[in-house]
Order: structure tokens, then sequence, then C-alpha cells
């Protein structure tokens, strides 16, 4: 009897041991599918909040210092306990310097990004001359800036308002390798963009006079590739200015397509997919689903 129970306990003993590894090896296996995501897992208080939970300094770039681009500020995460981080880059639109976008800097970078607000070379620079900007400061932060030890450079993306929303088309086009594309409220005489490759969340306005969403964004939606992970959010009760301040639903959506694309962090998935529906602040949303990229 004490020699079948202690075969039984052997036994068991073996088995859980067993179970442990296999246990380790998935965890192991988890975590190596994705060793991008940063921060704790999301909820919609966390990517609704005005701060993510990483510390946030900033360094400001001089426009004597850098070609190709007006110079701007960074801001990134403090801590480099969690190692490198993608990074974005935002453009101002027509007649707008980088105050304009300031506001987005380090709420992004509080979820987990380096991210660059950037001045153009003058205020009146169209979307092709926004776009070379844009990735001339990509460019700048991921070889010269101070901050550069920070960036995985395979993980990059742009933002932009008006003309920088139309320069932002105009990067992912010129730069397929980019992960993500969000023009917000954008405008450019080009409606047609079949090209991009970059996973892309078109922006529009329901109040826009200066790029009503019939000729601008929802024709920039239409025209990107139906294989693409893409997606359109109309904002109810906005004009062609609402992403100059502060606001929660473009905060929302383009931190979650960020963190979806830039960091493959799937844990974001559920804040795209199913499509939000219509609210208060959401004119219509349209998109494909599930994401494959």
């Amino acid at each position: 009897m004490r020699t079948r129970t202690r075969l039984i306990r052997t036994g068991l003993a073996a088995l859980l041991a067993v179970g442990g590894i296999v246990t380790s090896q998935n965890l192991t296996a988890q975590a190596a599918d994705n060793p991008y995501e940063r921060g704790p897992a999301p909820t919609v208080s966390s990517i609704e909040a005005a701060r993510g939970s990483y510390a946030v300094s900033q360094t400001t770039v001089s426009s004597l210092s850098v070609s190709g681009f007006g110079g701007g500020t960074i801001y990134y995460p403090t801590s480099t306990a969690d190692g490198t981080f993608g990074a974005v880059a935002i453009s101002p639109g027509y007649t707008a310097y980088q105050s304009s976008i300031a506001w987005l800097g380090p709420r992004l970078a509080s979820q987990g990004f380096v991210v660059f607000t950037i001045d153009t070379n003058t205020t009146l620079d169209q979307p092709d001359s926004r776009g070379r900007q844009l990735l001339a400061a990509l460019d700048y932060l991921t070889q010269q800036s101070s901050v550069r030890g920070r960036i995985d450079t395979g993980r990059l993306g742009v933002m932009g308002h008006s003309m920088g929303g139309g320069g932002t088309l105009e990067a992912a086009k010129s730069r397929p390798s980019l992960q993500a594309a969000i023009p917000l409220t954008g405008w450019n005489l080009d409606k047609s963009w079949p090209e991009i490759q970059t996973p892309t969340l078109v922006v529009g306005a329901d109040g826009d006079t200066v790029a009503p969403v019939a000729t601008h964004s929802e024709p920039f939606y239409g025209s990107l590739p139906s294989s693409l992970d893409k997606a359109y959010l109309e904002l109810r009760g906005a004009t062609h200015f609402t992403p100059n301040s502060s606001n929660t639903t473009i905060a929302k959506y383009s931190i979650s397509w960020l963190k979806r694309f830039i960091d493959d962090d799937t844990r974001y998935e559920q804040f795209l997919c199913p499509l939000p529906s219509a609210s208060l602040t959401i004119a219509e949303y349209r998109g494909n689903c599930p994401h494959t990229s």
C-alpha cells in the first residue's frame, strides 16, 4: 500500500512539474508573440483618461538644429524600464504652429509612445511638403535626437491636422513601412489613395466647412484599398478645428489605433472591433473588422 501511494504521489508530482513547465512555456510563448506591449491592460477609463500610466518628459528641438522641417517638441516616457517605444510625428495645419496640436504630445506619450509635435518650414506649406517634413522629423527622431535610443525604429506612425492631415496621407503613401496613419480633419486636393499600405484611421467632423467630409475625409477613406486595415471616424457636433483642443473621442481612438498597429497590441482591438456605434460624440464609424495587420 505504501509503495502504491508513493508511486501515485510521484506520478502526481511529475504531472504537476510537467504542467508547470508547459504553463511556463505557454506564458513565455505568449510574451514572445508580442514583445512590444507597453503598459497595463487597457480599459475604457484608461484610454479616455487625460494621462496614461507613464510619466512624461519633454525636450525642445530648435529649427536651427534640424533640416527638412521646422523643429518641434519631443514628448517621451521618462522611464526606460520597459525598453524601447514606438514613435509618432504630428504635423499642424495651414497657418498653424505645433502649439495647435500640442495637447496630443503628453497624452499619447503617457500611453507609451515617443511623440514629436513639429513646426513646419513655413505655416503655408502644402500637404505634399508637410508629408515630406513628417518623414524628415521621424528620421531625425530615430537617427539624431537625444531620445533615439528609446525608440524602436521599425514601429513608426504619422498624424496631422488639416493640411497636416493631408500630409499624413502623403507620408504614408511615400513610406509604406509606416505602421499607422491618422489624418485629423484632413485637407488635400488629391482625393484618391489606393497606393497606401499603412493602416489608416481617417477622422472627420460633421460640421467641418473648411474640409467638408463629403469632399475630403469620406473620399480619402473610400479610396483606401479594401484589403487595408482602415477606419473612418466622423465626430458629431465638431468642426474643422476640433482637433486643436483636447478631445476625448479623438484621443481614445487614436490611442487604440496606434497601440493596435504600431505596437501590434491586440489588447486594444476591443475598442475598434466590433465597430463603435453612433453616439453623442460619434456621428458615424466605418471600418473593416477583424483587423489582420
